[in-house]
């Protein structure tokens, strides 16, 4: 039977909120929004290993909000960028996870169905990212600030995740896109890289991800 393993990613420093630590520990409901996004995942019947990414300094403080999370197999440091991060939790799953959902430590509000949708269409796909229609009229402009274009709106989607692959795929495209110094804003980048075709699979508009304050009005910014 095929395993499923999701890395969170939360090694951000989260400057944009303002908070003055990072913003995965937030408090949402009077619990940090990274514990309320790991939970997702931990009901998940598909999933079978967490694996969370974080900076160096917040590992023994991620351990012990998450101690209550039974499908947490490790806790890692990140690396100097994204990538580099991402994959060091990737590098982390057991040898017999086959997919992997990679997920925004900062997106609490990830539901069941669609964890449950990328996992059945990653099987099928190898590579995918979840995401939505976009909604406004988009402008492609030069460095100037001129309109230079305006692409057709049912063209074009906003990017989410959790963001799915096949393990080795993706370890792969990771590797080689590190070894050649190429950044990397998402995970399915690395795939393109690849030249491999990512599967768009639709989710919610409620997935966000918290960024500034907001996203969250109501959210209690202060250490749990």
């Amino acid at each position: 039977m095929k395993k499923t393993g999701a890395v969170i990613a939360a090694g951000g420093m989260g400057k944009r909120m303002g908070a003055g630590f990072p913003k995965q520990f937030i408090l949402l409901d009077d619990k940090p929004i990274l514990l309320h996004t790991a939970k997702r995942f931990e009901k998940c019947s598909e999933i079978d290993e967490i694996i969370v990414v974080t900076e160096k300094d917040s590992i023994a403080l991620t351990k012990e909000i998450l101690k209550g999370i039974k499908k947490l197999k490790a806790v890692v440091p990140g690396g100097a960028e994204r990538q580099n991060s991402v994959f060091n939790g990737l590098n982390a799953l057991s040898e017999d996870i086959d997919y992997v959902l990679i997920h925004d430590g900062v997106r609490p509000f990830i539901e069941n169905s669609n964890i449950l949708k990328i996992i059945e269409e990653v099987k099928v796909y190898k590579a995918c990212v979840m995401g939505v229609k976009t909604k406004d009229t988009i402008k492609i402009c030069t460095p100037e600030g001129i309109v230079a274009d305006t692409p057709k709106c049912d063209l074009l989607w906003n990017a989410q995740t959790p963001q799915a692959f096949e393990v080795k795929l993706i370890k792969e495209a990771y590797r080689r896109i590190i070894e050649k110094g190429i950044s990397v804003t998402d995970d399915s980048m690395a795939a393109e890289y690849m030249g491999i075709k990512v599967k768009m699979t639709e989710g919610s508009y409620s997935n966000i991800k918290i960024t500034t304050p907001e996203d969250l009005p109501g959210a209690v910014i202060k250490r749990e």
